[in-house]
């Protein structure tokens, strides 16, 4: 098995700019292999900025996207959908222009959109989701894209809280580009097996995101790490597992995923930390940074 470790730029920064080089050059330096890049606003973030140090880090890419008021494909405004749609093909293109293979997240719904519904009420709303991503996986599988749909937690959510709802929403979709990602941190919420979680997404899971239960450096919760990382050696999995949490410094960010203080006294000492973790995990050895491969190579 042989699995790579990133993470989030969200760690640090929200929202991402093309700005941000040093930050990419960064978390290459702190060793990871690959970035997984959140997109709040795609007119924000420019590939022929971002790819040039990509390149130049060796830094993987990956992408997710950011589904909050305005973006929510069971809104039963059509326009909201479009709109959502249309932000959707704009992640698309930067996953092109990139050659990220997929795009990631809770793209189903607007997060946040979590209520006690009748029966009927939640049938039509994940009808209505599975056919606007029916659509959305038919254009990303005509440009050789991928979607990486995840499931958060009931707090956040009423529609997609397990793998296993994950999966039967993939089902339903209907489609080859539509498959599963997973995140650590809502699955210590609403799984009642981890291990036994990821057996069931089996093929279908494309993209791993780490967190603990608390949101802190990854090692240090209640998250049962040996069942996990066994669940994904039985499935032979070997995409990516990226970091992912929040800064406190930016106070809305902060404020919506409910983190109120401090893990680490820097970022970098949150991410260092749980990649090293992840690393005696998985029993890898540490990459060299970027700089000192280039030297011994000449």
């Amino acid at each position: 098995m042989s699995v790579t470790f990133g993470a989030s730029t969200w760690l640090w920064t929200s929202p991402l700019t093309s700005e941000q080089g040093d930050l990419l050059r960064s978390i290459a330096k702190l060793g990871f292999e690959a970035v997984e890049l959140p997109i709040e606003d795609p007119d924000l973030v420019d590939p022929a900025k971002i790819r040039p140090i990509l390149e130049e880090t060796g830094l993987t890419p990956y992408l997710c996207g950011a589904f909050g008021p305005g973006r929510d494909l069971t809104s039963p405004d059509s326009a909201v959908r479009a709109n959502t749609r249309a932000y959707l093909s704009r992640l698309m293109d930067l996953a092109e222009a990139l050659d990220i293979p997929f795009i990631a997240g809770p793209m189903y719904a607007q997060v946040g959109k979590a209520r006690q519904l009748s029966p009927e009420d939640r049938q039509r709303e994940w009808d209505l989701a599975a056919s606007e991503l029916r659509t959305v996986a038919t254009e990303a599988g005509n440009r050789g894209l991928q979607l990486a749909i995840e499931a958060i937690n009931r707090f956040e959510t009423d529609l997609v809280n397990t793998t296993a709802d994950t999966i039967q929403l993939v089902r339903s979709i209907d489609h080859p580009a539509a498959k599963a990602m997973i995140d650590t941190f809502h699955m210590t919420i609403e799984e009642a097996d981890i291990g036994d979680a990821i057996r069931h997404a089996g093929d279908d899971l494309i993209h791993v995101q780490v967190s603990e239960n608390h949101r802190g450096v990854t090692g240090t919760g209640l998250t049962p790490w040996q069942d996990f990382r066994d669940a994904l050696r039985d499935i032979n999995y070997k995409g990516a597992v990226v970091i992912e949490s929040f800064t406190p410094d930016n106070r809305d960010l902060a404020g919506a995923v409910c983190i109120w203080k401090r893990f680490t006294a820097t970022q970098d000492e949150f991410a260092g930390r749980g990649l090293a973790f992840l690393r005696d995990l998985f029993d890898q050895p540490v990459r060299a940074p970027r700089s000192a491969a280039l030297t011994a190579a000449h």
